[in-house]
């Protein structure tokens, strides 16, 4: 499974899901004050907090970030007409030719035929038609002036997805709001390693449901109170990679959940700063594929750290 990072767990464009109705929990208070947290300075994480969000924001804001998103299309199997025309198959942004050409999926195979006169490029080289592959890779992205495209695959369906720099919701971008920073978000957890690498079920935004490998649990306390959350890994070096929700998601944070990455176990412990909680793609595009968090990553709790609501997602 392609994890968001993120590229990868990874539409027409989709309404943003809600979260499902919890009923009435008791919010825990703003700072689990008997939390035992890594003995790190306030000053100092804060300082550590501002240079990861500034990466952060770097890596969104830039001219291949999630910012930059300006369509995503599926293809049908067989002939998908594409450009600017309405009525294309595949109907792409107003600055592009009225045909750009063909995009043709047979059996999970794509290829596109190029319309005459329009100049296309990948890796740099003038690109006259061919086979297409979805690695989602820079190489096999095809540039048309400024936007850029490339195939993507989510379970069995093939898309292709559209970016340009010039997209109004990179120009227009206004930065993330957050909660400050505390240590007492900073928690040591512990890591309940499972027996083997198990599959982990997570739904996505397009109503499907990915697997994922798990490699056990983490288990943290707040205010007295024992929580839990499954991880994904892609493999055994790789950071934990969290996909939660909790109870700021009705006014306060993205609705859909947030992400967290930890570094892998040591000692039978993990640190969950969740001062670098931050939000998904879908957040900021409709173009997204995002995963959700999986039903036993719903806490209820309020965790008032990390990324807020952008705007009026």
């Amino acid at each position: 499974m392609r994890i968001a990072r993120l590229t990868p767990l990874l539409t027409l464009a989709f309404a943003t899901p809600a979260v499902a109705t919890r009923p009435p929990v008791k919010p825990a208070m703003m700072k689990p004050a008997d939390t035992k947290a890594p003995d790190t300075k306030h000053s100092e994480l804060e300082a550590e907090t501002r240079a990861w969000h500034q990466k952060r924001i770097a890596s969104l804001t830039s001219e291949e970030g999630w910012l930059s998103l300006v369509g995503l299309h599926w293809l049908k199997e067989g002939d998908n007409r594409f450009g600017s025309a309405q009525d294309n198959d595949l109907v792409f942004p107003a600055s592009t030719p009225a045909r750009i050409g063909t995009l043709t999926n047979k059996g999970g195979k794509v290829t596109l035929t190029v319309q005459p006169g329009v100049t296309l490029t990948r890796a740099g080289q003038p690109f006259t038609g061919g086979e297409v592959s979805d690695s989602e890779s820079e190489k096999d992205m095809l540039m048309l002036g400024s936007l850029r495209f490339y195939v993507i695959r989510r379970g069995d369906r093939l898309g292709v997805r559209v970016k340009d720099p010039e997209a109004p919701a990179r120009k227009q971008f206004h930065g993330i709001p957050t909660w400050p920073v505390s240590t007492a978000w900073r928690i040591e957890a512990r890591f309940e390693p499972a027996a083997t690498p198990r599959k982990l079920a997570v739904p996505t935004v397009l109503g499907t449901v990915d697997e994922a490998t798990s490699p056990g649990t983490i288990v943290f306390t707040v205010n007295g109170q024992e929580y839990r959350l499954d991880p994904v890994q892609e493999n055994s070096s790789e950071q934990l990679f969290i996909i939660f929700a909790d109870l700021t998601n009705r006014t306060e944070s993205y609705g859909a959940g947030r992400f967290l990455y930890a570094d892998p176990p040591k000692d039978g412990k993990v640190v969950l700063d969740f001062n670098r909680a931050y939000n998904p793609p879908c957040a900021f595009s409709p173009y997204a594929t995002c995963p959700l968090p999986p039903p036993q990553n719903r806490l209820k709790l309020r965790v008032e750290a990390g990324e807020k609501r952008y705007g009026d997602h």
